[in-house]
């Protein structure tokens, strides 16, 4: 068994609570179906946002889905790079599989899949 990093990264339009934690559980959703896992398996999530969302922590949202309780969530700032892309949220799933490492499919939605294209390539619509 290993533990592997699961990327994840959206954005959102508006600097309001519910578009952060609706995008966020959409987010870490479409990691969860991509990759086939369940919250017993998760070591940790370590949640990053863009210095302009300010309106609540992305955590919250992760805290709220079903069996997701006890799963260590961290939030942190983004480091704030002249030029990155604004109102964005990113994930970094943390989990123990069997999985190599080109079996993990990372996820990237909205303007977020210009950060890795090579990577959104591979995320199912």
């Amino acid at each position: 068994m290993f533990v592997r990093g699961i990327r994840g990264a959206t954005t959102v339009e508006r600097n309001e609570e519910n578009d952060i934690l609706t995008a966020t559980t959409e987010l870490l959703n479409q990691i969860i179906a991509e990759n086939g896992i369940i919250p017993e398996e998760i070591a940790s999530v370590f949640v990053t946002v863009t210095p302009d969302l300010t309106a609540t922590f992305p955590a919250r949202a992760i805290r709220q889905m079903q069996g997701w309780d006890l799963v260590p969530l961290m939030c942190s700032l983004e480091i704030p790079v002249e030029g990155g892309l604004p109102r964005c949220i990113r994930l970094m799933v943390m989990v123990n599989t069997d999985k190599q490492q080109n079996e993990i499919i990372h996820v990237y939605q909205r303007e977020a899949m210009r950060l890795r294209p090579d990577l959104s390539k591979l995320t199912k619509a």
